[in-house]
C-alpha cells in the first residue's frame, strides 16, 4: 500500500483528499502546516507528497527546496497543489523540484490520475539487471540508480524517466510534445515549458555530462555522445 502525505492547511480539503485516497487503496497522512509536514516527510516514509504552497510555519516552496536538497528525501515525488495557476507559478513549482502541479479547484479524478502517473514514473517497471551506459552516465534501471563517472546522482522520478527516455533514443530528436506524452504519461496541452524546466534541472544535476543533452532549436531535444 502506497503512503501519500498531504500537506495542506485547509482541514476540510485535506480530509476530503484523504478520504478519496483511502477509497483508492492508498494510506493517507495529513499535516496541516509546513513544519509538521517536513517532519512527516522525514519520518513517515511517504511514497508521494501532495504539497500546498501557502502554508503556515514554513511555506510549501521552502519545504520543497529543503526536501530536494536533502539526499534522504531528494527523490521523493512531490505534486504541488495551489490556487496559483499562472504560467510563471507553474515554472517556479517545477524549478523548486516538483514533479507535477495541480491548480485548485481540481477534480478528484484528475488528482488521482496525476498521482498514479507520478508514482509510475517514480517506480518504473524495468527488466532486472538492465544497465544503460552513455558516455560517463550509467543508468541502473533495476535499482533506479544513476551515476556519472561512478558518483551517484540523485534524480526525481520524472528526471529519471526523462533521462532514460533520451538515452534509450540516443541520437534521435524528440519533440517537446512527444516527451510530454511519453515521460509525463498524459497530455499537458500547450505546457511545453515543463519539459524545458526539467531538462535544465537534469543537465545541472549531471554536471559536465549534461552537455550530452542537446537542444534542437524550435523542436525539442536529443541525447548524443561527443
Amino acid at each position: 500500500m502506497k503512503t501519500i502525505l498531504i500537506i495542506e492547511d485547509e482541514r476540510d480539503l485535506a480530509e476530503l483528499v484523504a478520504f478519496n485516497l483511502e477509497q483508492e487503496g492508498y494510506r493517507p497522512i495529513v499535516a496541516l502546516d509546513g513544519v509538521a509536514g517536513l517532519e512527516a516527510a522525514r519520518t513517515g516514509s511517504p511514497d508521494l507528497i501532495l504539497l500546498d504552497l501557502m502554508l503556515p510555519g514554513m511555506s510549501g516552496t521552502e519545504l520543497c527546496r529543503t526536501l530536494k536538497g536533502d539526499k534522504r528525501t531528494a527523490a521523493l515525488p512531490v505534486i504541488v497543489l495551489t490556487a496559483k495557476g499562472e504560467e510563471i507559478d507553474r515554472v517556479v513549482g517545477f524549478e523548486i523540484g516538483a514533479d507535477d502541479y495541480v491548480v485548485k479547484p481540481f477534480s478528484t479524478r484528475e488528482l488521482l490520475l496525476r498521482i498514479k502517473a507520478v508514482l509510475r514514473r517514480a517506480h518504473p517497471a524495468e527488466p532486472a539487471g538492465k544497465v544503460i551506459r552513455v558516455g560517463p552516465v550509467a543508468i541502473d534501471t533495476e535499482r533506479h540508480l544513476v551515476t556519472v563517472d561512478g558518483a551517484e546522482v540523485i534524480l526525481t522520478g520524472t528526471e529519471f524517466k526523462l533521462l532514460l527516455t533520451l538515452t534509450e533514443r540516443l541520437g534521435r530528436m524528440q519533440s517537446r510534445e512527444l516527451l510530454l506524452r511519453d515521460v509525463w504519461g498524459y497530455n499537458y496541452a500547450g505546457d511545453t515549458r515543463t519539459v524545458d524546466t526539467h531538462v535544465t534541472r537534469l543537465r545541472t544535476k549531471l554536471g559536465e555530462a549534461g552537455g550530452m543533452i542537446k537542444t534542437v532549436r524550435g523542436f525539442g531535444y536529443k541525447m548524443e555522445t561527443e
